[in-house]
């Protein structure tokens, strides 16, 4: 459903409705009809102004302003069904939007979203959802009245004095000529670059506030977030430059709509030069009193193509999530006949980039060995172990569990088979006991609290007002980091998954922490096979193998005591690592 494609818009809104579409027509047919019945009102002005200017019978002036009154109220009561009508279609096209996205969602990489941020997925999901929302529920029923209000207008203005009629068209003409240069392709392009800043601003925000606890430890300005601060003045700019490219048309558009009376005065000084009579006072007076609505008319017809431009906008944002290529699943089913893991010329590349991020990666994992992932920052490490998690399809060469190729391993079991403990783990807001049941939601109470015990957690639960069942994040209730890591491998534990991935694992742990993380991992990797990504070179000099990478591929692999021997980069490394260790103040 591409829009660029199909650049009919109501067509795809249309097709999400589904069953509701027809509320949408509807909708947009009721709110014309209050436009005409809103009018017929002003007709009924125009007949008490004449009963008062030519002195008739003053007795039916009542009778026609309740029926004014009446007709007045229906209109109100007409538009209100309409407004019922395209509201109930535009939460269900909000909702089949947001259903289907999530659809999508769930089934795409999980590196998509360290690619293209959290912030700039959950914009779109919930602002681009809401944008078709407010087009569909307000929007178009006033579109519907904006065409509607014209017609009856020129029936209106040319009914009495079609002379004074013309002379109010005439700033309309103007004004609709400026709106008209405003609403060009570059206001389609000048629309896309709004959202883009936004989404932008989005996802840098997002970073930022994650960022936080560093900014305040360290005592450093917004300005050490340099990506957030540039996003911040890039949308100033061209927020500015925007306003000043349509400072005139747009000044020009108000001016025009608004100086109708200015050419009604004039128009109706030259029509007085053959004398002044009252159906002329008549006319001018019913005139001053109707032009406005034309005001108010074009002013909606600029907002609604405005509203438009942004969804557009809006569903080509969409797509660029649909369009996302999903984790192939293939009718081809194998199964792993142990733990073991194996890399096979492995090469990834990430979207848009020039260089390969990890290029010719060979190594052979074990059942049951430990492995270390070790080297300088943007070496591969992180990208290495994503790709064995299956977070991206590799692009060059394979990955193997136990002899089958990690692509034909259905999504169930390729889960089942592996942990990720990350370098900063999530935990939601809910209870401890939730937030450990994510790896295993059919887990007993019972369980929980083994795996609990086992990730050396029970120093947490007793400090707990509640136990396991404390909400994390309430009334006061936080964890630290080394804690919040601890809960994280509790989950890992229950999970027991044969293979475990820990990515960092210790960077946020106190010392104290540390000890009892390193506890839980000894623990927790009993049997397993376990893939540990360390800058703490102390972590990995245990490890059955050690693997360096520097710019993406292996360049030294062995146990810590060769490495050493080797005398190449991680010996520089750990030097470098045992100096930090041993520095102290004043030394």
């Amino acid at each position: 459903m591409k829009t660029e494609n199909n650049p009919k818009i109501m067509k795809i809104l249309n097709e999400y409705a589904g069953g509701h579409r027809h509320l949408i027509t509807i909708g947009r047919v009721l709110a014309a009809v209050s436009a005409f019945m809103g009018l017929v009102p002003f007709y009924d002005l125009w007949k008490i102004i004449r009963v008062a200017v030519k002195g008739e019978d003053l007795s039916e002036i009542p009778k026609i302003a309740w029926q004014a009154v009446l007709i007045t109220v229906g209109a109100l009561l007409v538009y209100i069904a309409a407004l019922f009508c395209t509201h109930i279609a535009a939460f269900r096209v909000q909702a089949n939007m947001r259903s289907r996205l999530m659809r999508r969602i769930i089934t795409l990489p999980l590196g998509v979203f360290d690619e293209d941020g959290t912030g700039k997925i959950r914009r779109t999901v919930n602002e681009s959802t809401a944008a078709t929302e407010t087009f569909i529920a307000h929007n178009l029923p006033d579109k519907a009245v904006a065409a509607a209000t014209p017609v009856g207008l020129l029936i209106l203005l040319a009914a009495f004095n079609w002379k004074l009629g013309l002379i109010c068209l005439i700033p309309a003409v103007i004004g609709f000529v400026f709106m008209m240069s405003i609403m060009g392709n570059d206001m389609k392009e000048k629309m896309a670059e709004y959202q883009n800043a936004l989404d932008t601003m989005s996802s840098e925000a997002t970073e930022y506030v994650r960022g936080i606890p560093v900014v305040k430890v360290f005592g450093q300005s917004v300005f050490s977030f340099r990506r957030f601060k540039e996003a911040i003045d890039g949308f100033g700019k061209w927020a500015t430059d925007y306003t000043l490219m349509l400072r005139f048309p747009m000044t020009m558009f108000m001016t025009s709509i608004n100086a109708v009376f200015a050419f009604l005065v004039a128009g109706a000084y030259a029509l007085s030069k053959g004398g002044v009579t009252p159906e002329l006072i008549l006319d001018v007076m019913y005139y001053i009193i109707v032009t406005p609505l034309l005001t108010v008319t074009l002013t909606k017809i600029a907002y609604s193509g405005e509203q438009e431009m942004i969804v557009a906008d809006a569903l080509k944002r969409m797509d660029s999530i649909l369009e996302i290529t999903p984790l192939k699943d293939t009718s081809s089913s194998e199964h792993p006949k142990d733990n073991s893991v194996e890399l096979v010329n492995v090469g990834y590349k990430y979207k848009d980039a020039a260089d390969y991020a990890v290029k010719d990666l060979n190594l052979k994992i074990g059942s049951g060995e430990h492995i270390a992932l070790v080297g300088p920052s943007g070496g591969g490490k992180t990208t290495t172990a994503e790709l064995i998690a299956r977070f991206f399809d590799v692009t060059e060469g394979k990955i193997t569990f136990g002899g089958a190729d990690i692509r034909h391993i259905p999504q169930d079991e390729l889960m089942r088979n592996v942990s990720f403990v990350f370098q900063d783990s999530r935990l939601l807001k809910t209870s401890i006991l939730e937030n450990v049941r994510l790896s295993n939601p059919d887990a007993s109470e019972e369980e929980v609290m083994k795996a609990l015990e086992t990730a050396q957690c029970m120093d947490i639960i007793e400090k707990m007002p509640d136990g396991i069942h404390t909400v994390i994040g309430e009334k006061g209730t936080y964890l630290s980091g080394g804690e919040g890591q601890r809960i994280a491998i509790a989950r890992a534990v229950l999970k027991n998954a044969p293979i475990i991935i820990l990515d960092e694992a210790t960077a946020f742990a106190d010392p104290d922490n540390e000890t009892k993380v390193q506890a839980a991992f000894s623990e927790l990797a009993k049997g397993k096979t376990v893939i540990m990504i360390a800058h703490r070179l102390s972590t990995v000099v245990n490890s059955d193998c050690i693997y360096v990478l520097k710019e993406g591929s292996i360049c030294e692999h062995g146990t810590h005591s060769e490495l050493m021997e080797q005398n190449g980069l991680y010996r520089q490394m750990f030097d470098e690592y045992n100096r930090s260790v041993n520095w102290k103040v004043g030394a």
